[in-house]
């Protein structure tokens, strides 16, 4: 069979879905968790899920790090032709501009929070066994600083996490063009 006359996929990479998905799910659980400990009285508790926090957050970046690789190697499959013919040209940008925000911040938000751990002179030790450097020497100051940007830029991934989520619903319930089966396993 002559490959060149094979029509392009129209749908993700199995690895591409299953990175999608568990990041999804890495992301949401590490916003939420971020949200009920900050409130938390010092305590135990409150000590390990930062520690599992921080673990996550390296995790996710590490994943980050995979997903970023393998997009740039297989790149995403082109919209469906109607698609790209009707969509207005503000709807393109907003897609575009959706995925590449969000990109950088499946990286600048557990950087952030690396360099605010480390400013604060609690270092990460991923699963209690593996030290990483500190990001940015102890400096209390510095941490200060760093500190409402950890939280402002998780807060921009949630609102672009929900605009991206929005899109997709609007996708396969408004438009009924399927384009979440892209993203899904099994048949088109």
């Amino acid at each position: 069979m002559d490959e060149s006359n094979t029509p392009p996929s129209t749908r993700y990479t199995l690895t591409a879905m299953a990175l999608h998905w568990i990041l999804a799910l890495a992301l949401l659980g590490l916003f939420g968790m971020g949200l009920f400990m900050a409130d938390l009285p010092i305590s135990p508790l409150r000590l390990k899920l930062y520690n599992w926090h921080k673990w996550a957050g390296i995790s996710v970046l590490t994943l980050s790090l995979f997903r970023l690789a393998w997009r740039l190697t297989h790149p995403a499959p082109a919209l469906p032709s109607q698609m790209e013919q009707t969509m207005p040209a503000w709807q393109k940008l907003a897609h575009l501009g959706t995925h590449r925000a969000l990109y950088a911040l499946f990286f600048i938000v557990p950087l952030i929070g690396w360099a605010y751990s480390s400013a604060a002179g609690f270092p990460i030790v991923v699963f209690g066994v593996l030290p990483l450097p500190d990001f940015v020497s102890p400096d209390k100051a510095l941490a200060e600083l760093i500190k409402p940007w950890h939280e402002i830029s998780a807060f921009t991934m949630m609102g672009l996490v929900l605009l991206h989520v929005a899109g997709a619903i609007k996708h396969q319930w408004i438009n009924k063009d399927r384009l979440i089966q892209r993203m899904l396993p099994g048949k088109p």
